[in-house]
């Protein structure tokens, strides 16, 4: 299937062609580029829903609650589930496809795992791009799960215009979030497993800590729900669909979409820079030969990248390959 074969097919609708697509952004194959600047004009649709928290806390029986829920509503749901990824042989459990495996079989829900492949943030590198292919495809909402990882979970605000911090009680979870610099991401707190003992003491210390900011134009509401039963979830959609017309009626929606695409710029040039640097300056051969006189002390690598950079004369007009 040709390139414009596989365009057409997912612009008709179907879940083979976005399926084939995303794996194609996932493998940064040469193809993948040229197909995202073709999806670009498309995107910018959706509400992009970030969910984010400590491992435990209930974020995927909550995600898969709430596309339920949506669903009931006639939505179109993409779920985006990063998992972590070994730091030994690369793979990754893969685990929140398992546990949405009911959701997947849903015509309306599309439900795609990915590995964090090392990244700090909670989120995969190319989360990003995964979450404009479901915008492109005309999915009404997309959910990003992340890994779990605790304090690293920050990089969902570049991907999120609504950004849900799960927690539960019985883990600390409060002071956790207070460390993490979660307090300041968060657009809602939802209180997961709130059958459990020190529910109520959660909230409190929440509430707590959310009345010492200042200078936020939203205040996150504090929701509790018991997700394995679908206790709550109504009242956080509620709350979500609060959250986007707020940022709709304030032109935040906006801004964040646009600190989003600088960021992406930045990226995009990081990536494109690294490129350039390791294929002209450092050949493996080279970068071996410079490790080891870094290894054995006969130099320092600040000496080395320095001389390095004096080598790269961006201004004679290199481009990145």
């Amino acid at each position: 299937m040709t390139a414009d074969e596989l365009i057409r097919e997912f612009f008709a609708g179907s879940r083979r062609a976005l399926s084939r697509v995303i794996s194609m952004v996932e493998g940064e194959t040469p193809e993948a580029t040229a197909i995202l600047r073709q999806f670009h004009a498309r995107t910018g649709r959706a509400h992009v829903i970030g969910i984010t928290g400590p491992a435990g806390a209930g974020k995927s029986s909550l995600t898969g609650r709430l596309a339920a829920a949506w669903r009931r509503q006639g939505k179109s749901i993409g779920i985006v589930a990063v998992d972590p990824t070994s730091p030994f042989t690369g793979g990754a459990l893969l685990g929140d496809r398992i546990r949405m495996g009911d959701l997947a079989l849903d015509p309306g829900v599309f439900v795609r795992s990915m590995g964090s492949r090392g990244s700090l943030g909670g989120l995969s590198r190319k989360t990003n791009d995964v979450v404009k292919v479901l915008d492109a495809f005309g999915m009404d909402i997309v959910l990003v799960e992340t890994v779990g990882v605790g304090q690293s979970e920050v990089d969902i605000v570049r991907a999120a215009d609504t950004t849900l911090v799960v927690l539960m009680p019985g883990m600390g979870d409060g002071v956790q979030a207070l460390k993490a610099g979660i307090l300041e991401i968060a657009d809602i707190f939802v209180i997961n497993k709130a059958d459990r003992a020190g529910t109520a003491g959660l909230e409190a210390e929440l509430g707590a800590m959310l009345a010492l900011g200042c200078g936020r134009q939203w205040s996150p509401p504090i929701r509790r729900t018991i997700a394995t039963a679908g206790d709550g979830v109504e009242a956080v959609i509620g709350t979500i669909d609060d959250h986007l017309a707020f940022l709709r009626t304030n032109g935040m929606i906006d801004q964040r979409r646009r600190a989003r695409a600088r960021e992406e710029i930045i990226m995009l040039l990081e990536e494109q820079i690294r490129r350039l640097v390791l294929k002209r300056l450092v050949a493996p051969d080279r970068l071996d030969h410079l490790a080891d006189q870094a290894a054995r002390h006969e130099r320092n690598p600040y000496d080395i990248v320095a001389e390095l950079i004096a080598t790269l004369d961006i201004g004679r007009g290199n481009r990145p390959a």
